[in-house]
């Protein structure tokens, strides 16, 4: 992994009883996104002991990538679905390496 990437952890909580359908949506993003150019990582996690919290690790080469993520098919489609199945705001943070 490159040190000069952008790392990007987006945590997402499950309305109560909309877990499956959420996790259906994110799943949904997962190989789309893996093949998009500047894709370097994306992996999508699942809370072992709180089943409705899920977390997306991402590594991008650029944030002009991860801007072209916003922009696909896949995405826009999963962004319109997230406001009747999330209990709140996705936290989305963007990081650098710094050691």
């Amino acid at each position: 992994m490159a040190e000069d990437t952008l790392r990007v952890i987006a945590r997402v909580k499950a309305r109560s009883g909309k877990v499956n359908e959420l996790l259906s949506v994110l799943s949904s993003l997962v190989e789309p996104t893996r093949k998009e150019p500047g894709c370097l990582n994306y992996k999508l996690l699942q809370n072992n002991e709180d089943p409705t919290d899920f977390t997306l690790i991402e590594e991008w080469q650029s944030d002009t990538a991860l801007e072209s993520h916003f922009a696909t098919k896949h995405f826009k489609d999963a962004l319109i679905k997230l406001p009747n199945l999330v209990a709140a705001e996705p936290d989305i943070r963007r990081y650098h390496l710094v050691s």
